[in-house]
């Protein structure tokens, strides 16, 4: 594997693909559905890169990054 990411967006469509392209390109990939998914899923693993939506419902992008 290349590295893991995280993929951190509320529309599917887009979580999905990003999550499929980045895998055929051999990296290592999970998502989630908002900020706060995101802070739970970083408590249990590490990444290397964060793709992190700012416009999503419960937590934003923003107040997760704080």
């Amino acid at each position: 594997m290349v590295g893991k990411v995280l993929v951190v967006d509320d529309e599917d469509t887009l979580r999905l693909t990003l999550k499929t392209r980045l895998n055929a390109g051999g990296f290592e990939t999970d998502a989630a559905v908002d900020g706060e998914d995101a802070l739970a899923k970083l408590k249990q693993t590490p990444y290397d890169v964060v793709l992190l939506d700012i416009n999503m419902p419960r937590m934003d992008g923003i107040t997760a990054l704080g």
